[in-house]
């Protein structure tokens, strides 16, 4: 239900100018507001609070949803972040998530922050705190890549923050779960964008699809993307509304493991169409390079799901797997 209200709002509001528009530096003022005005910000809050008290577990079609569309706002950090913020007030405007938080005698860095070119606020785990930093006395810097709002944002010293104590460890799970879901999404879009250039490109007297290369390549993709989204649907099935570390890092480590692959095969198939900023393609593939490396690469979660199986006492991986994401 949730999932289809939200795609009516994105297919006016979030369109592929819209998001090159915002790309490029144009205001987000319109997307966001009609996104904040119809109250999906609160759709993990209790409902005694105000919320819509969404099971987390509905929140991945929606996170999928957005990832569709290339959401060019930080929408799923800021629930996110309002699920972690449990019983503070929220401020209003847009919340992104800190992959990390560096304090020195010269003030705090977060670096590579997902739409921290955008975000209006900061949230960042400190030990087992959680801190709530301003987004506008920031100095932001822009990671080069065209296109990207992802930023390294530093605070100097005596920067007045909101601390909030408890939830700290909970920052790099969410947004392991939650990029996971973001990744799924957009493999979904690149390969329907695939499956359909290989069904209408003709070559040689017939669709592209038809050779046999075309289609293992194809088969190949799908194998990935099924793969990725059954992992990361798997991290939402907590009984609460914060994912569990574990199926988290699994989900994240599947899908970030997948989103190369998916990439590559996709610019494969639709040839030199593929690489040029006209062509919608590359809004989605960026992200999938993108989101691979936020919260962690499937080099680091392997490291955490290596940790834990040589803890378990389960007969082998499968074993290990299924108690894990049960």
């Amino acid at each position: 239900m949730f999932a289809e209200a939200i795609e009516q709002i994105l297919k006016l509001k979030c369109t592929p100018a819209a998001v090159r528009a915002i790309e490029a530096g144009g205001a987000p003022t319109a997307l966001w507001t009609a996104i904040a005005d119809a109250g999906f910000l609160e759709m993990l809050t209790p409902e005694a609070a105000g919320g819509a008290g969404l099971p987390l577990a509905e929140l991945y079609q929606v996170l999928v949803t957005l990832a569709r569309y290339g959401m060019p706002v930080p929408l799923a950090q800021s629930i996110a972040a309002r699920a972690l913020m449990q019983g503070a007030e929220a401020p209003a405007g847009m919340i992104t998530l800190a992959p990390a938080l560096r304090i020195t005698s010269a003030g705090m860095t977060c670096p590579l922050v997902p739409f921290g070119a955008l975000a209006e606020h900061v949230l960042a785990a400190d030990g087992e705190d959680l801190l709530l930093l301003p987004g506008d006395c920031a100095v932001r810097t822009a990671t080069g890549v065209r296109g990207s709002l992802v930023a390294t944002l530093a605070w100097k010293t005596g920067q007045e923050t909101l601390r909030l104590p408890g939830q700290g460890g909970a920052v790099a799970v969410f947004g392991a779960a939650l990029h996971a879901a973001l990744l799924a999404g957009a493999m979904h879009k690149v390969f329907d964008m695939t499956l359909a250039y290989a069904n209408d490109r003709r070559q040689f007297g017939k669709s592209i699809g038809k050779f046999q290369a075309i289609q293992h390549q194809i088969s190949e993709m799908a194998e990935q993307v099924v793969a990725a989204s059954i992992a990361a649907e798997a991290a939402f099935q907590s009984d609460g509304n914060l994912p569990a570390l574990l199926s988290s890092a699994i989900a994240k480590s599947r899908a970030s493991e997948a989103a190369v692959p998916v990439a590559s095969i996709a610019h494969a198939v639709h040839g030199a169409i593929g690489v040029t900023e006209e062509y919608d393609l590359q809004l989605y593939t960026r992200r999938l390079h993108e989101w691979r490396i936020a919260h962690g690469s499937e080099a680091c979660w392997n490291h955490v799901i290596g940790q834990a199986v040589l803890a378990s006492t389960a007969p082998g991986i499968s074993d290990f797997v299924r108690s894990t994401v049960a």
